[in-house]
């Protein structure tokens, strides 16, 4: 699995940036808070994205994703768990950090749906690859509904509002 010290962090920090997103990072060892699965999974409070060296990069790019897909409303509130209120919400979360993964060279897209397969997302279809390949067009259009991409996948770069 692809980790935060694998990659240029001034790149994770720049495609944050992009979303009015502050990526933190924090000492070894130190307790992550907002992490919704416990250490060394990324956490969320507000517009902060907290990780450590031993993070996984699609942990960073999901939690990443939850607050630029959540309403301007609940981006204020958010803390450790983004709720999501659909099934096709979360999905477009998993659809758009696959997106973004090709914004970090050193993870691009297959790696991605790689570690979210070694990480343990269940789909339909058995793999990551094959849901978003196959079986994904309820996330595609939500992120197309709410502006965040476009008809031809380009990212927006701008938060659910």
């Amino acid at each position: 699995m692809l980790l935060i010290n694998d990659i240029n962090e001034n790149t994770a920090r720049a495609l944050l940036n992009k979303y009015q997103l502050e990526l933190v990072v924090l000492e070894d060892n130190a307790k992550i808070p907002g992490t919704y699965w416990g250490e060394p999974e990324a956490g969320l409070i507000k517009n902060k994205v907290y990780v450590r060296s031993d993070t996984p990069i699609q942990s960073l790019l999901h939690e990443s994703c939850h607050a630029i897909c959540v309403d301007g409303e609940r981006r204020k509130n958010l803390h450790t768990d983004a709720g999501g209120r659909t099934p096709a919400e979360e999905n477009a979360v998993c659809y758009l950090q696959i997106l973004l993964a090709d914004q970090i060279s050193e993870m691009g897209r297959n790696r991605m749906l790689k570690d979210m397969d070694d990480w343990g997302y269940s789909f339909r279809l058995g793999s990551a690859k094959r849901w978003f390949e196959e079986d994904a067009e309820d996330a595609r259009d939500w992120l197309i509904r709410y502006q965040l991409i476009d008809e031809n996948e380009k990212i927006q770069f701008v938060l659910r509002a």
